[in-house]
Order: structure tokens, then sequence, then C-alpha cells
């Protein structure tokens, strides 16, 4: 085969490959705020878990106690994260999931303690939800670690709240 039909042939499967992570940018705009915006918005604690990376403290998140259905959503910009039927008891402190919704998160490498860790946010508005381990239950092996200050809970049969402008 000619060195140019190998090149034509490997350009079409990789333009078909980022076709789906093109398609996933279009199904939730992002949404563009300042950070002097989203500290108008949201209370302190969730302001700095979302936008400056925090923490909040294991355990103190009442929902860890949370078992209704229903479902996750971010709590700055209110894109659905997660199903509840994907949520466990981890046993960290945190509400943990092992599968989050479609098209719903982000990740990156976060080095804050020395070695890497994959941190993942909200792919509307890029708030910080927490870290993703592989130490989860199956079918998927994963533990989305989340703060709670981060998500809001919406129980199912209620309208969710419209997403932020």
């Amino acid at each position: 085969m000619e060195k140019r039909t190998v090149l034509k042939t490997l350009s079409a499967w990789l333009a078909a490959l980022a076709l789906p992570a093109q398609a996933t940018q279009t199904l939730s705009p992002k949404l563009a705020k300042s950070k002097a915006e989203w500290k108008q918005l949201l209370p302190a604690n969730a302001y700095d878990v979302l936008f400056e990376h925090g923490t909040e403290r294991a355990g103190t998140s009442h929902l860890n106690a949370e078992k209704r259905p229903g479902t996750y959503v971010c709590a700055a910009c209110h894109l659905p994260l997660f199903d509840a039927a994907h949520k466990y008891e981890s046993g960290t402190g945190w509400p943990s999931f092992f599968q989050y919704l479609p098209n719903a998160l982000g990740t990156s490498t976060d080095y804050k303690l020395i070695y890497p860790r994959t941190e993942y946010h909200c792919v509307r508005c890029g708030g910080h939800q927490g870290h993703v381990f592989d130490d989860g239950p199956k079918p998927t092996g994963k533990r989305y670690c989340n703060n709670g200050v981060a998500l809001r809970f919406v129980p199912q049969g209620e309208a969710p709240p419209a997403l932020r402008t």
C-alpha cells in the first residue's frame, strides 16, 4: 500500500474517532462566568470547592445520608452529573458514585498532594467536584469521591433546576 493511502486512511479513522468528543461539547454549551460572578451566586463553602479547588471536611455533607432516588446536579450550573442509583457508601465520608451521567464530567491531573490524582469537574461550568479512584465497586471499579457542597440533590419526581445562564 502506498504511503499516501495509509496516511489518508489513518487520517479518516482519527477524524472519525474525534467526532464523538466534538459532539459531546455541543450537548452542554460551556457556561463562562468570572470568579466574581460565581462568588456572588454561591455560598462561600461551595465557591471555595467549585472554583478554588478546596475540599470540604469528610463526614460533613448531609448528602452522605441521602438514600432517595433522584439526580445529583452541579451546585453551580445545575447540570445533571449523577443518578442516585449509582451512589454507594464508600466509607470515606464523602458522597461517592461508581458511574456518572453521559457527557457530564471532564478530568485533569492534580498534583496538589505531590503524587498525581485524577480530578474531575463539571463539563459545563468547570466546577471542581472531586477525585476519581480505581477502588470502586463493579461494574466500573471507579469511585467518584465528590464534595457534597459541589452537588445539589433533586428527588425523583421533582423538576430539576433550570440550567444557569
